[in-house]
């Protein structure tokens, strides 16, 4: 196998549906995903999307094939989180998208990233977000 690094990751394979309903959330359940750590060793996580499209949709087919490029791609945890973030935002522009990968243990630690467009540091109204922290 042939690593490769984060910069590699293609964004043009993702492909949108135009949005038949908006207004609804679109819950999105990824339970295995794969990629290579920093130290090149194999990384596994959940990921769970909250997505709130405007125009456009996930095409899910494509969004697989965009998420198994990671399987072979050197990266960190944040940059892995950033870069799913910012390639949603960019190619769907949804009203809101909320995005938490939960990685294995390695080591006895666990840890779980979160990122939603909501926040206000990100350019939203920090109103919504509160309500996922219950769940």
């Amino acid at each position: 196998m042939i690593s490769k690094l984060w910069h590699t990751i293609d964004k043009s394979i993702l492909k949108s549906l135009p949005n038949a309903a908006k207004g609804y959330e679109q819950r999105i359940h990824i339970p295995e995903f794969t990629f290579l750590g920093a130290q090149e060793q194999p990384d596994f996580g959940v990921i769970r999307i909250w997505f709130y499209g405007d125009a456009k949709t996930i095409e899910l087919k494509s969004f697989k094939l965009y998420l198994y490029q990671y399987r072979d791609t050197i990266m960190s945890y944040e940059r892995c989180l950033d870069m799913l973030y910012k390639h949603i935002k960019e190619i769907y522009q949804p009203m809101r998208v909320r995005i938490e990968i939960g990685f294995r243990p390695r080591g006895g630690i666990s840890s779980k990233l979160v990122v939603d467009s909501d926040w206000g540091h990100l350019g939203g109204t920090d109103k919504l977000w509160q309500a996922h922290e219950t769940e």
